[in-house]
């Protein structure tokens, strides 16, 4: 089993998974890659949010 990355950003594996995968998003959509690393847009967006170089976003709740 891979070992599981220290994280600076995310309080939970499920956050990290959700910004992930927002990430990975926007890289399939164009979006410059912050890092080098793997050339497969999930892969390298986990290992961006590992890094913290993508920054977690708190959106208010709407009414």
């Amino acid at each position: 089993m891979a070992e599981i990355p220290k994280i600076n950003n995310p309080e939970s594996r499920f956050e990290f998974v959700s910004i992930a995968a927002a990430r990975a998003h926007q890289l399939l959509r164009g979006c410059l890659p912050k890092l080098e690393g793997s050339a497969q847009p999930a892969r390298r967006a986990q290992q961006e949010v590992a890094a913290g170089v993508v920054p977690r976003v708190d959106v208010p709740p709407t009414e």
